[in-house]
C-alpha cells in the first residue's frame, strides 16, 4: 500500500473538502477486531469509536485531506 503524508504539501487531495468524505468508501479505511473501536484509519493510523473523518476534523478543524475512492486505489495499486 502506497503511504501519502496529509500533511505535507503538493500531496494527493492537498485541498480541504468541502464536506466530509464518507470514510466507507475511503481506500484507506479499516473495521478492525476491537469492539471498543471498531473503525480504523491507516494514513493517519489510529482506531476510533467513531468514523475517522470525524476524529481528524475535531482535531485539526479540517475534513480529511487523504481521502482515496477505492476505485482510484484499484485502479492504481501501489
Amino acid at each position: 500500500m502506497r503511504y501519502t503524508n496529509p500533511m505535507k504539501p503538493g500531496a494527493q487531495n492537498s485541498e480541504t473538502p468541502a464536506r466530509p468524505p464518507n470514510c466507507v468508501k475511503c481506500a484507506y479505511f479499516r473495521v478492525t477486531w476491537d469492539p471498543a473501536f471498531p473503525r480504523s484509519c491507516t494514513v493517519f493510523g489510529f482506531r476510533s469509536r467513531n468514523m475517522p473523518s470525524a476524529e481528524v476534523f475535531g482535531t485539526t478543524g479540517r475534513h480529511c485531506p487523504s481521502f482515496m475512492p477505492k476505485e482510484a486505489a484499484k485502479k492504481n495499486p501501489p
